[in-house]
Formats: C-alpha cells, sequence, structure tokens
C-alpha cells in the first residue's frame, strides 16, 4: 500500500497552549471556546456550514510522538489496549472533536467545547448529524464503570512525557 498523504486545511485556535490542564474530551471542557481558521483555498467548502448546531473536527496530533499499544488511559488506573482509547499517542496521531458551531465567518469557525490544543493542524470538518451518528443503545467497555466515578476533567502529563 502506498503512504498516504494529508495536507492539513487549516488551523485550530484555543486558549490550551500545553497538553497538561487540556480538557478529556470535549464534553468535559465546560464550554471552553476556540476558533477554526481554514485556509482561503478551502473557503467555499464552508458554504451552507452555518445551518448545523455540531460539527466534527479532525486533526493531527501534532505534539504526539510515538506510541505504546498499551497505555493507562486518563479515566483510569488499569493499563488498556490502545485501540479501546482515545489516548492522544497513536501509530496514526488522529483527533477528533464534536464542536459546537456558534458561527461562520469567511475562513473562520467559532466553536464552543473545544479540548484540543492551540496551533493544531485541521485535516478535515464534518456536519454532525444525530441521524447518523447517535447511537442509542450501546456499550462502552471498561469505561462504562470507570467514566461514571472519575473525576479527572483535564490531562495530565502521561502522554506528553
Amino acid at each position: 500500500m502506498k503512504d498516504i498523504r494529508l495536507k492539513p486545511i487549516g488551523i485550530i485556535h484555543t486558549p490550551f497552549t500545553e497538553p497538561k490542564g487540556t480538557p478529556i474530551q470535549p464534553r468535559r471542557s465546560n464550554g471552553v471556546k476556540g476558533r477554526v481558521e481554514l485556509y482561503p483555498e478551502f473557503a467555499e467548502g464552508l458554504s451552507d456550514l452555518d445551518g448545523f448546531s455540531h460539527i466534527v473536527l479532525l486533526y493531527y496530533f501534532h505534539l504526539s510522538d510515538g506510541f505504546k499499544l498499551s497505555v493507562v488511559p486518563y479515566l483510569d488506573t488499569q493499563p488498556r489496549g490502545l485501540f479501546a482509547t482515545r489516548a492522544p499517542r497513536r501509530p496514526n496521531p488522529l483527533g477528533l472533536s464534536v464542536v459546537q458551531l456558534e458561527r461562520v465567518t469567511d475562513c473562520q469557525l467559532d466553536v464552543i467545547g473545544v479540548d484540543i490544543l492551540d496551533g493544531t493542524p485541521l485535516l478535515d470538518i464534518k456536519p454532525y448529524i444525530p441521524e447518523f451518528d447517535l447511537i442509542s443503545k450501546c456499550s462502552t467497555g471498561w469505561l462504562v464503570d470507570v467514566a461514571k466515578n472519575s473525576r479527572n476533567k483535564s490531562a495530565d502529563n502521561r502522554f506528553h512525557e
């Protein structure tokens, strides 16, 4: 198989300048605002996006370095298989976040609920569509008990030492 090459389409701006203290997942961000700056050559693609309340941001974990196939995730104390977690250090360091879309202006998206580091390269944007994306009956594996009891809402340094 050929190598896959991705080109950023923009940059994500947030108040988070280092991994430690960054929220773990958008729903734990307490409404933190961010800005997505699309490169001008992609601006036309934002047409009609303003009618959606939420969008999916796909991005590159630009500060991620290497990976391990067994990790202790932020919400747990037990080692877990990497692919059963959302840990940022991955073979292909790709991230995704569902954020609230507040406003679309020219090449800029104002968003709410960010859990992303400032300066993160944006790879793609997709509208969040409950009819396609929402799964009401699902299981969450090892997280079923752990997430409910975890008070940890932000990252520490375990993946960026």
